[in-house]
């Protein structure tokens, strides 16, 4: 399958290039640390204890830190919401990209995943060195108090350690209830080990200021291996007994002697020795700034959510949707948007994204989303709303704004629609089916037959079935029998719209996106762009 370049660049060159920037950066970043802890003279003494341990360690901090501070960002809702309404961001890839935060909220999670498993591994070892190298010149630098001490003490003895061996349960925790069997099964679970995150930063604040790690600070007076001769080990060494104590061996030239050797060798001689300082912790650099935006936007919605909301009905459809509608004060929305739903009653923390499947107008305040009641969350919502009841139910929906710049939006106005709408048995186009109906008798009477084309396609049924209902047969007439032939649809899309960009909308299954999402990339003969885009509640 030949790829366009034109559609590629359309639909993932701003992507690529932003994940290009940011692996850039952690590549520069665990590279420059790296080398600072290697070679870096006000580290000689302590990388001299710990070897390569030190290194990986430093080095995979930098990389959590800066990771630990853009996997905040992606959850800014509000913030995003606002940018990809704004005149700010004119560029519609640019809006279509802040659509993938989500992704890149995994991608940084993954990271800090794999990068606190060398951070764990590295700073084992350290322990492991620290216990065994322990030096009786520099007392200061050693964390061990002597030397084989067991390195189980320095892990649950010390505040980075005992803080540290905290941050790997709560991230095991954060990560194994992330999977998508626990999201499916029970998104309660994943959603309330989620919060442990403020749990993991605390623990990251305390975690930096133990001071184990420590640099030399008096280089000028003390250059990293000197001979210190006012040392309690050399001084009251002459430095040619010094010499001959450390230089054993003949040299090139017949110089044996220690004198000879005096005379020729050049010698740093310090009459100081060094001085060692623990490392200014500079994490709360790096995650302050994103961490109070993350809490002043929870608190923002917080906030905002208080507004009263009026339940006006509540509707059950076939294939077990419910829909609800709604009147809020001041409450302004558009086609496409969504909004979010939070039910003390049935969960303190626990809110969903349910897109708008009818929007306030000027004359009509009301607004409604349909939802399937598929999980706990779901069924304990529609168990709150059906039956009578005397307790009064608060529900708290707040809304995330995307407001598109007008002006951006003009040349791409909607001149057709094609709407393909894939599911297992009958049932499930029934709740959806009078909105089609009204949508196709509308253009009918408009003239405007062809500007929706309408395909429903059944794709597991064990013979053929029709939608139930005289005002269903113009549906009845567009239903399909198996799965959309993708391709040749393309095609057919892209034969009746040469040389024009044709928007993609994928609201569906991971399996369908994918494949949409290669044809959108496709090159074609007849100069047709595909722009894909994928429902986002990011």
């Amino acid at each position: 399958m030949a790829v366009s370049w034109r559609s590629w660049l359309a639909n993932e060159g701003v992507k690529h290039l932003c994940l290009l920037i940011w692996l850039s950066l952690n590549v520069l970043l665990f590279w420059k640390t790296f080398l600072l802890y290697n070679q870096g003279p006000e580290y000689h003494y302590l990388h001299q204890m710990l070897g390569l341990g030190l290194c990986l360690s430093r080095a995979s901090a930098s990389v959590l830190n800066l990771n630990c501070s853009l996997i905040l960002l992606p959850m800014c809702r509000t913030l995003l919401a606002y940018l990809r309404g704004s005149q700010k961001v004119p560029s519609r890839r640019t809006r279509r990209l802040l659509d993938k935060s989500r992704t890149f909220h995994i991608t940084c999670g993954v990271t800090i995943c794999i990068f606190s498993g060398v951070h764990v591994a590295a700073h084992l070892i350290n322990a492991l060195n620290f216990s065994v190298n322990y030096s009786e010149e520099f007392v200061e630098l050693n964390a061990a108090r002597y030397q084989n001490e067991d390195p189980r003490k320095l892990l649950f003895t010390t505040v980075p350690g005992l803080t540290g061996v905290c941050m790997v349960l709560v991230l095991f925790l954060m990560i194994t209830a992330s999977t998508y069997a626990i999201r499916v099964s029970n998104y309660d679970i994943f959603w309330y080990t989620h919060n442990l995150f403020f749990v993991f930063y605390m623990l990251l604040m305390l975690h930096v200021s133990g001071g184990l790690l420590k640099y030399q600070t008096n280089l000028d007076t003390h250059p990293p291996g000197c001979i210190n001769l006012n040392g309690s080990r050399y001084q009251n060494i002459h430095l040619s007994e010094y010499l001959s104590e450390h230089f054993h061996e003949s040299f090139p030239g017949g110089i044996s002697k220690p004198d000879e050797l005096t005379r020729n060798t050049f010698a740093k001689i310090c009459m100081e020795e060094p001085k060692f300082q623990a490392n200014f912790p500079q994490t709360w650099l790096w995650i302050s700034g994103p961490l109070c935006l993350y809490c002043a936007e929870r608190l923002y919605r917080c906030i905002r959510s208080k507004k009263p909301v009026t339940i006006v009905s509540v509707i059950s459809h076939p294939s077990d949707v419910l829909e609800i509608r709604m009147v809020k004060e001041n409450f302004r929305a558009r086609p496409g948007q969504y909004i979010i739903l939070h039910c003390p009653s049935v969960s303190a923390l626990e809110n969903h994204p349910f897109t708008l499947t009818m929007c306030p107008t000027e004359t009509k305040a009301t607004f409604g989303v349909h939802l399937k009641i598929v999980g706990d969350w779901t069924e304990r919502f529609r168990d709150l709303l059906l039956p009578p009841s005397s307790q009064d139910s608060e529900i708290l929906p707040f809304f995330q704004s995307r407001n598109y710049p007008k002006d951006d939006w003009k040349p791409y106005k909607l001149r057709r629609l094609y709407f393909i709408w894939v599911c297992r048995d009958i049932q499930s186009f029934r709740w959806f089916a009078d909105l089609l109906c009204v949508l196709h008798n509308k253009f009918w009477q408009e003239n405007r037959p062809d500007y929706v084309n309408i395909q429903l396609y059944l794709s597991q049924t064990d013979g053929i079935q029709k939608i139930i209902g005289e005002k269903y047969q113009a549906l009845n007439s567009r239903l399909f029998i198996g799965r959309p032939r993708w391709k040749l649809l393309f095609d057919e899309i892209a034969k009746c719209n040469r040389g024009k960009t044709v928007g993609v909308f994928c609201c569906g299954p991971s399996s369908i996106s994918k494949t949409l999402h290669k044809l959108s990339n496709r090159s074609n003969s007849y100069g047709t762009r595909f722009e894909y885009n994928k429902e986002s509640f990011s």
